[in-house]
């Protein structure tokens, strides 16, 4: 009976051995034979490396970019985006990059590198070119057609100086500053007061050709770089007008400054469409001393006659020159005195309010066809000290000819009785 007994135990125990072994095989997850016995043949660590993946995976690190330090922004690594379009003027251009920095050259060779607001200033910056950084301001100013194109285009505010006296100015906004204190004169162009240029700050002076070494140079000493104002050796008229397109880079205002030189351009345009009015025209004035002086064939003030569709009289002096030349009355007389018109230059030394007035300076000139006829005619104060409307005045020269007999001012020319 024991027996027996003791071979029941053995054989359960050989049974629940057996379902034992069955559960775990089932637990593999479905292992077949061949998977089983590789395993069965690693050690416990070589099961877990392979398991959790240690080992160093170098084909991610090879394929990462490799970080650098930023390169410093140098003058030569500015990238060129356009360059500005122009039609007429040839004695400026302006070279955009990406970034917002701008080049403005000069004919004369200055260059000014523009950095706008919240930019660094390039390294390596050549010593001549120089940095004018936005917002700009503080500027002084020893150009009145200078003054007007700035004003044009809504930059007054930044020029705080001029060498232009409130009483000599014929702008009204400019002279309205004055009288605010928000605009001072700092002396003549030729002896500015240099200790108060100097307390002001000031790094920037804008001058016509009418700059002197000597100013320019005492200028640089106190650290005050000069942009010369080359308007008057442009060749068109409207080339003047132009240069209000390197105060637009230079103040961040290219949309209103295109705004003023389109303007003024359609005048000319418009005119061009017509036939010329086959009218001569004799321009001069005559000095509180007596002197006559005529405009030469080669001024700008004769083109400007010419796009108006006149004819300047005196065509054979002066060609190819500007500004004027000093004749004597009874030579200009001989020249002149079949023009059907005479545009008097009102300046300084000859200001007529009157046809008497002109005439009291040279009696010859009451023989002229024009002072018969009725057809003299004077410019305004404020012609000369304004360059953001000669297309505006080309017009008042072209309406000039059409105008009736009772027709007694245009924009800026006025006629004398």
């Amino acid at each position: 009976m024991k027996t027996k007994k003791i071979t029941r135990l053995v054989a359960m125990m050989l049974a629940t051995l057996t379902l034992s072994a069955l559960l775990a095989s089932c637990s593999d997850g479905g292992k077949d034979k061949e998977t089983d016995a590789a395993s069965s043949t690693e050690s416990p660590q070589t099961q877990a490396t392979d398991t959790q993946s240690n080992t160093p995976d170098t084909s991610a690190a090879e394929t990462e970019p490799v970080e650098t330090a930023p390169q410093p922004l140098t003058y030569d690594s500015l990238t060129v985006d356009h360059e500005m379009a122009l039609s007429y003027a040839k004695n400026f251009s302006v070279t955009y990059y990406n970034g917002g920095y701008k080049l403005i050259s000069v004919a004369d060779g200055s260059k000014l590198l523009v950095v706008p607001e919240g930019r660094d200033v390039p390294e390596n910056v050549p010593d001549d070119v120089f940095v004018l950084r936005q917002p700009v301001t503080n500027i002084m100013i020893s150009s009145n057609p200078t003054a007007s194109l700035i004003n044009a285009i809504g930059a007054l505010d930044s020029v705080t100086m001029t060498t232009t006296d409130t009483d000599a100015w014929y702008i009204d906004d400019i002279k309205s500053a004055m009288t605010a204190g928000k605009l001072s004169y700092i002396g003549e162009y030729d002896a500015p007061d240099y200790e108060r240029i100097s307390a002001s700050g000031c790094t920037l002076a804008i001058y016509s050709g009418m700059l002197t070494d000597e100013v320019k140079t005492q200028l640089n000493n106190l650290g005050v770089h000069v942009l010369l104002d080359m308007t008057t050796e442009e060749e068109h008229p409207l080339a003047r007008v132009e240069w209000v397109k390197l105060y637009g880079a230079m103040f961040d205002l290219e949309d209103k400054a295109d705004e003023v030189f389109d303007a003024q351009e359609k005048y000319v345009d418009e005119i061009s469409k017509l036939p010329a009015s086959g009218k001569t025209v004799a321009m001069f004035y005559i000095t509180s001393s007596g002197k006559l002086y005529a405009r030469k064939a080669g001024d700008y003030m004769t083109k400007m006659l010419e796009l108006a569709g006149g004819t300047y009289i005196l065509s054979d002096v002066g060609v190819g020159e500007t500004g004027t030349v000093n004749m004597e009355a009874e030579a200009f007389y001989d020249a002149a005195k079949d023009a059907d018109y005479i545009i008097y230059i009102w300046s300084m030394g000859g200001k007529p309010e009157t046809l008497a007035d002109m005439l009291s300076r040279s009696e010859i000139l009451s023989e002229m066809k024009a002072v018969k006829d009725g057809n003299v005619w004077c410019t305004t104060p404020d012609y000369f000290q304004i360059s953001d409307t000669l297309g505006s005045m080309i017009n008042d020269m072209h309406l000039m000819f059409e105008a009736s007999a009772d027709t007694d001012a245009l924009t800026y020319l006025v006629r004398l009785k």
